[in-house]
């Protein structure tokens, strides 16, 4: 069963694909080039990983890790309290 030509499976391959390159996406907000670099290679890391189940969860763990405080460190320096 196709949805506008699209199956089920590729839909869930892109929700992955998206998923495990969050840390990466969100690392792009950040000020500096490191957290950029870091949270792309974890990203990539948690790709390859992802072909058996729960391997990509501490690479994708580390790289969220590094963009949230990346994120937050940006904001705080903005808006200083």
């Amino acid at each position: 069963m196709t949805v506008d030509g699209i199956t089920p499976m590729t839909l869930a391959a892109a929700g992955t694909f998206l998923l495990l390159v969050l840390p990466f996406r969100l690392s792009l907000a950040a000020q500096g080039a490191m957290p950029k670099v870091l949270c792309f290679v974890t990203s990539m890391l948690a790709l390859l990983l992802s072909v058996e189940p729960y391997r990509a969860v501490l690479p994708w763990a580390v790289g969220m890790a590094i963009a949230v405080i990346a994120v937050r460190e940006r904001i705080r320096q903005h808006w200083p309290v």
